[in-house]
């Protein structure tokens, strides 16, 4: 059974995964309460489909980019539980998540997250056999200036607002994913933590390390 967090924004998102079915998926805003609510949630969820700590196999996190106090409360929590029960942790990257139930097709991916003031994080995708894969650096932008780059067809898929939305559709050779197939679920998280589980991937507890974003430079 693995436990999947996500605390990359005020977005917070938690799912216990068999390898089978999502057992259980929770998904909720809470602008800076993340250190609040995420142990008692866990617990809760727990206890909704009759398992406990001692059930737990794996843990998977998202790990940016993000908030940087929001993406070190869930990777501390998964560190901490993983040490605690000597659990293997595998780390995602959370635009990866993002990009994962993207239908896949010929023009590249734009995936994007909040990066605060307005700014907007973002990586590009490109579909693969084995999936979209990430090309090129992590960078910072707005929907100003990503609408006015694009000068091919492109998909855009992320948590934007509805005035970011409306100046990306400004631009005709943007294909915007819809807001529902947009949202970061944390059974995608899991699943993409579980198929790296299965293969031996677990990342080293004292060396993972959150994606953090430096402003104006790519990552």
């Amino acid at each position: 059974m693995l436990l999947a967090v996500d605390t990359s924004t005020p977005q917070i998102g938690l799912a216990l995964y068999d390898g089978a079915r999502v057992l259980a998926e929770h998904l909720w805003v809470s602008p800076a309460r993340h250190t609040v609510e995420l142990a008692p949630m866990v617990e809760k969820m727990l206890k909704q489909t009759s398992l406990s700590v001692a059930d737990l196999t794996g843990l998977g996190v998202a790990i940016g980019p993000g908030s940087f106090t929001s993406l070190r409360v869930g990777l501390s929590f998964a560190k901490g539980l993983a040490m605690g029960r000597n659990l293997p942790l595998i780390g995602i990257p959370t635009l990866d998540v993002v990009a994962a139930p993207v239908a896949f097709d010929l023009r590249p991916l734009a995936c994007l997250l909040p990066a605060g003031r307005g700014r907007l994080a973002l990586a590009w995708y490109h579909a693969h056999e084995t999936g979209w894969q990430a090309s090129g650096s992590l960078r910072v932008t707005t929907a100003e200036d990503l609408s006015t780059s694009i000068e091919q067809e492109s998909l855009i898929a992320g948590d934007l607002s509805a005035s970011e939305r409306s100046t990306l559709q400004n631009n005709p050779l943007i294909r915007l994913v819809s807001p529902a197939s947009s949202t970061r679920r944390p059974g995608v998280l899991a699943e993409l933590a579980w198929k790296r589980l299965q293969t031996g991937q677990a990342d080293d507890l004292h060396s993972l390390a959150p994606l953090y974003l430096h402003i104006g430079e790519p990552i």
